[in-house]
């Protein structure tokens, strides 16, 4: 099947099977590795990226429903010398450990942030739990979150 994809805000034309998952193409055919497989069934959160700025699994759809929609993934939110907030968080808290599951963590307390006005630790572990981290034992996780909760509602009040 010929596809069109909007990935990170370059269109790629490919050739893919009609049943290939946005996760395989991502890591595959666009060499975006930054999306992790990690149990193939949706349960782990790894392969979280962005669709049209909404959290999504992306070893939960099909590359062909994803035609329509903007893919943003984390090597689409910031690098090295311009790190997303989030990826400075998670830095700064340290956020992370083995840096398995970190991508789609990141993603989806994006996504988290950005939808939730009032956020706390209770609803912070609570949209987080689609999202497994074996190492951290998500305290650092959710004071990276919560920093830039801090952060966003202060700058929306300063304004």
């Amino acid at each position: 099947m010929r596809i069109a994809l909007s990935v990170n805000g370059c269109v790629h034309e490919l050739d893919v099977p009609a049943h290939t998952l946005l996760v395989d193409v991502l890591r595959e055919h666009l060499g975006l590795t930054g999306t992790h497989v990690g149990c193939d069934t949706s349960q782990c959160g790894a392969c979280t990226v962005h669709a049209d700025g909404r959290a999504i699994k992306s070893c939960s759809l099909l590359a062909v429903q994803a035609q329509d929609m903007a893919i943003t993934t984390i090597e689409g939110i910031g690098d090295a010398e311009n790190l997303h907030p989030m990826q400075a968080s998670f830095r700064e808290h340290h956020g992370l450990q083995c840096g398995f599951c970190t991508p789609g963590m990141i993603m989806q307390a994006i996504d988290l942030v950005e939808n939730n006005s009032e956020l706390s630790n209770i609803s912070i572990r609570a949209g987080l739990k689609g999202n497994l981290c074996r190492c951290t034992g998500y305290h650092n996780i959710v004071r990276a979150v919560q920093a830039v909760a801090d952060q966003r509602k202060a700058q929306g009040a300063a304004e």
